[in-house]
């Protein structure tokens, strides 16, 4: 027997895609990123072709089927998915999925990596403590990558980035994802020409050679920084920003 026909609208939809920001108008080169949310649905398969991803679940746990292999991605869990690839997501339950998908340019081949946020605040070698904030090394220079490194930064109230810094060779956005804050995106100091408030679902590019301190005020703040471009870690590469100890920073 036949099975009826059903009518379906865009309310209906379950799982959607969208972009944030991808094109000149962001003022980068390499990253693009996007907004993914899905509830009780199967995704469709999506592949980049000449671009690596790094997927952040933000919402509830998911599965995601990337290389053949299902990975369940737990609250802030990280998934890196190699150039071209094809990936599928499925959520069940009633708090509804939500990942950024962030991409970038690379042709070379590296292996899938799941990085669990629990596993990670575990992890002495994935944590650097700084004044009044701790940053999370969620996909870092030993993972392999053509362009890619990630991770978290907390905030606690009242609390800046300290020293400013910038970077000649790695192009940035800070993905705001708890809590409330201001942020600042300038060439030096004569041309401190953009700032703005921040909370959650704001996302500000950080085109190369400019600074970007964040500023939390009365709550803590916690926000993605993804990073394509060399792959380090401006604390890693100057230990004078750990230190806190001196003027703006170039690395």
């Amino acid at each position: 027997m036949p099975k009826p026909g059903k009518r379906f609208n865009s309310e209906c939809s379950r799982c959607t895609m969208t972009e944030t920001f991808n094109g000149p108008d962001s003022g980068l080169d390499f990253l693009s990123a996007a907004n993914l949310r899905i509830n009780n649905t199967i995704s469709p398969s999506y592949a980049f072709p000449g671009e690596e991803v790094l997927l952040f679940n933000l919402g509830a746990s998911v599965n995601c089927i990337a290389g053949k292999v299902n990975y369940q991605l737990n609250h802030y869990d990280v998934l890196y998915v190699s150039s071209g690839m094809g990936f599928q997501i499925s959520h069940q339950g009633d708090d509804e999925g939500h990942l950024y998908v962030y991409r970038a340019p690379g042709t070379d081949i590296h292996p899938v990596f799941h990085s669990s946020f629990e596993e990670a605040k575990k992890n002495n070698k994935r944590i650097r403590h700084l004044n009044r904030k701790v940053v999370y090394k969620m996909f870092d220079v030993s993972e392999g990558a053509n362009k890619f490194i990630a991770g978290y930064t907390f905030y606690e109230d009242y609390t800046r980035a300290w020293p400013p810094h910038n970077h000649t060779d790695q192009e940035e956005v800070y993905s705001f994802i708890e809590g409330e804050g201001a942020m600042t995106v300038y060439e030096d100091d004569e041309n401190q020409t953009f700032v703005t408030s921040v909370g959650v679902g704001d996302h500000v590019t950080i085109p190369v050679m400019n600074y970007h301190p964040v500023f939390s005020h009365d709550s803590a703040l916690c926000f993605i920084w993804c990073i394509a471009g060399e792959r380090y870690w401006v604390g890693d590469k100057n230990t004078d920003f750990m230190k806190g100890e001196k003027g703006d920073i170039t690395t």
